[in-house]
């Protein structure tokens, strides 16, 4: 038994390794204090202590226990903010390039790749958790806030994210229009009381209408006193009514 519990124990101090290397690696590329890889880093600073204790009196599926939990902290909460620093980036990005014309014009196949690739990005973000279900049976002490959790709106990130792919739908209708279409897919599941999510063709003004729509609904609903802007979220729903006209 005390052999099985110093393999043990070897093998999680080995996946603590890698796993704080990789932590550490996460960190540097962020360039901020991230408070999921704080947290997680801190779990693994207590694995090792706990590795370092006399072989005799470790526990085996404590240690266990607590790998699994570091592995719990940089599940889907670690995926949705990779998810969002990806999107920003490309969407950061792909703004630089909207201005740059003489480059649009011969290499707009590029923009609608990373067009793409970055409404992916922010549509998984926007995926990861699943709405709150309300229901008669449980009451709320505010009603906004359980609207914006049923809709799937945990932070104003959220509705950056949703912001965001919606301008990169109206930049991709505007210029990359014209080019034949491909294969790309890009996640849509973006319904209001549900976290199942459905792949389709990409159509930047499908995509760009339903979540700026419901953008618009949210900041002109529950955070109505927020005072969030929806002028350009309306002007590019306003675009995508004429193009489709």
């Amino acid at each position: 038994m005390e052999a099985a519990v110093s393999s043990v124990v070897r093998r999680v101090e080995e996946l603590g390794d890698l796993a704080q290397a990789h932590i550490q690696q996460l960190s540097e590329a962020a360039g901020e204090d991230d408070h999921f890889l704080i947290r997680a880093s801190a779990a693994l600073e207590k694995l090792k202590l706990l590795c370092g204790e006399e072989k005799e009196g470790s526990n085996a599926s404590s240690l266990l226990e607590l790998y699994t939990q570091h592995c719990d902290l940089l599940g889907d909460e670690l995926l949705e903010c990779l998810s969002w620093r990806r999107g920003a980036l490309l969407y950061m990005y792909c703004h630089s390039l909207t201005k740059r014309r003489e480059w649009l014009l011969r290499k707009s196949n590029l923009l609608k790749k990373y067009l793409v690739d970055g409404i992916n990005y922010l549509l998984q973000m926007l995926n990861y958790r699943c709405p709150l279900q309300l229901n008669e049976g449980v009451s709320f002490q505010d009603l906004d806030t359980a609207k914006l959790l049923s809709a799937g709106i945990f932070s104003d990130i959220h509705l950056l994210a949703m912001m965001y792919s919606g301008e990169m739908c109206y930049w991709g209708l505007k210029h990359c229009a014209d080019q034949q279409p491909d294969n790309h897919e890009v996640d849509t599941g973006i319904s209001e009381a549900s976290c199942t999510a459905h792949k389709e063709p990409l159509d930047f003004r499908e995509v760009g209408e339903k979540i700026l729509k419901k953008y618009v609904s949210v900041c002109e609903g529950p955070l109505k006193e927020q005072e969030w802007n929806t002028t350009n979220a309306k002007q590019i729903l306003n675009f995508f009514q004429h193009r489709c006209n």
